[in-house]
C-alpha cells in the first residue's frame, strides 16, 4: 500500500506507526435480500455515540449505528411481500448495532441484521400440513371423555 493512495489523516498515521496497518474495504452497494436489492438512497444511518464502558472513546466517537428503511415509502418489494413486512416488523423497520468500537464493523452488523430480519420477514409462514390422529391421542381423548362421564353420573340424585 502506498502512502500516496491514502488521504492526509490515514499517510500521518501510518508514517507515524509504520507497525500498523489499515485497510479498508468499501461498503456494498445497496442491501441485498434475497433476490431483492434495496440501494443505499432507501437506508438511512444515523451514529451515535454508544455509551456504556470505554471511557472518552465510548463518550466522544460516534461508533453506534442505527439504520432505518421505511419499507412503505419504498418501491422494491412487491405490495404483497410489503405488507407482510409492515406487517410482521412495523414500519419504518430499525436496527442498532454497538457492539464494536468501530464505526464501520457497527455499520456492517446493522447492515447484516436489517438483511436477516427482512429475509425472516418475506419468508411466507410454512403451512401446517393435516394429520391423523394418533393411536395414543385417541385412547387419551376416550379415556378423557369417559372420566368425565362418570364424574357427571356421581352428581345424578340416587335413585332409592
Amino acid at each position: 500500500m502506498t502512502s500516496g493512495s491514502l488521504c492526509a489523516a490515514q499517510r500521518n498515521s501510518v508514517e507515524d506507526h509504520p507497525s500498523i496497518l489499515v485497510t479498508l474495504f468499501p461498503m456494498p452497494k445497496g442491501l441485498r435480500v434475497g433476490r431483492y436489492t434495496i440501494p443505499d438512497s432507501d437506508l438511512e444511518e444515523r451514529f451515535t455515540t454508544s455509551g456504556g464502558p470505554g471511557g472518552q472513546h465510548a463518550n466522544r466517537t460516534e461508533s453506534a449505528v442505527e439504520l432505518r428503511y421505511a419499507v412503505y415509502d419504498s418501491d422494491v418489494f412487491p405490495p404483497s411481500i410489503r405488507r407482510r413486512i409492515i406487517d410482521r416488523l412495523g414500519d419504518p423497520v430499525t436496527v442498532v448495532a454497538s457492539e464494536s468500537r468501530s464505526q464501520w464493523r457497527n455499520r456492517s452488523l446493522a447492515r447484516q441484521r436489517l438483511g436477516e430480519e427482512l429475509h425472516q420477514a418475506i419468508t411466507p409462514p410454512t403451512r401446517r400440513k393435516p394429520t391423523r390422529p394418533t393411536m395414543g391421542s385417541k385412547r387419551r381423548r376416550l379415556e378423557e371423555k369417559k372420566r368425565h362421564s362418570e364424574k357427571k353420573k356421581l352428581r345424578k340424585d340416587p335413585e332409592w
